[in-house]
């Protein structure tokens, strides 16, 4: 099978210093890749020179990006545009921010279908609430209606979801979409996303601070420093084994929940009565990343707490 995307010794550079630093992948159809490390790794920066977005201070400055077979990191603007939207879409990480707070919902995604196609203004909106229906918008009407200033964070989210899927892309490139949200909302967006990929076959790029985000949807992970790939693997190799001293520093961080048993000694989530003063760093994550610790008795309001904001 042909891979969806693939970058070959990719740098990026910003004013000419370099930031990110010879970083090869490939994702195949359907395929979800998280890319995680600490701020300022480069993360983001791998996804917008994907998506073209690099501004007017960065660019490729060496190695190709491959999409569908075509050369896309020296395609000329313009030509750009005619893949990004109907075959690349993108999540950003505060949807509300990104759309205009004096136009109605409904235009807006009107007008980002009209530039790309010819489209009425009511198979615009039957589209839309179509998609907005299965992501969780209950009344979509509504919604198309509304400025974004009257919608909550979440609603924003899935507007900025909505949009992007749209066109049905190959690819969907999301930038933190669950960082601005609380636990619960971060919960039904990453739902949402894996049903995206479910109904249409997307492939999808996950940039995330959130070891839980990835535990649940990535079937690949990229790790990242300093602009380097310090691993590159499968989510069960890299989360459960790491090889990279960092990996391993990375995932150590991720926080445990333990119980108190009744002869006062910690354990993880087994019987006993819950302790909310005994929070420990464990190496593989805790309740709310997979790991091997139980979730299942631990009341809901003591997982928002100390969970790692991950399912």
């Amino acid at each position: 099978m042909e891979p969806l995307l693939k970058l070959e010794h990719v740098t990026i550079s910003y004013n000419g210093k370099p930031v990110v630093h010879d970083i090869s992948f490939q994702l195949y159809p359907g395929e979800i890749l998280g890319i995680v490390g600490e701020s300022g790794s480069g993360k983001s920066s791998l996804v917008k020179a994907v998506a073209g977005l690099l501004g007017n201070e960065g660019m490729v400055t060496e190695g190709d990006i491959w999409y569908r077979g075509k050369n896309i990191s020296d395609t000329p603007e313009k030509k750009l545009r005619d893949i990004l939207g109907p075959e690349i879409g993108f999540v950003f990480q505060d949807c509300g921010a990104a759309l205009c707070p004096i136009r109605r919902v409904g235009d807006q995604i009107y007008e980002s279908m009209s530039a790309h196609r010819k489209i009425s203004r009511k198979d615009s909106d039957e589209r839309a609430s179509e998609i907005m229906s299965k992501i969780g918008l209950k009344d979509p009407g509504r919604v198309l209606k509304s400025y974004p200033f009257q919608l909550s964070g979440g609603m924003n989210q899935r507007v900025g979801i909505c949009t992007a899927m749209m066109q049905y892309p190959s690819l969907l490139l999301a930038d933190e979409p669950t960082s601005a949200l609380d636990v619960t909302v971060q919960k039904q967006v990453v739902e949402e996303l894996l049903l995206m990929r479910k109904e249409y076959g997307t492939g999808m790029i996950v940039v995330t601070h959130n070891i839980g985000v990835v535990r649940k949807m990535a079937d690949s992970v990229l790790v990242l420093k300093d602009g380097k790939n310090m691993e590159y693997g499968t989510v069960s190799q890299i989360l459960e084994h790491p090889q990279n001293s960092y990996t391993d520093q990375l995932m150590s961080a991720v926080p445990v929940l333990v119980r108190k048993g009744r002869n006062g000694a910690g354990q993880t989530a087994g019987a006993g009565s819950f302790d909310r003063r005994t929070c420990e760093r464990g190496q593989h994550g805790g309740i709310f990343t997979g790991s091997k610790t139980s979730e299942k008795n631990i009341p809901f309001r003591e997982r928002k707490l100390y969970g790692s904001g991950g399912y």
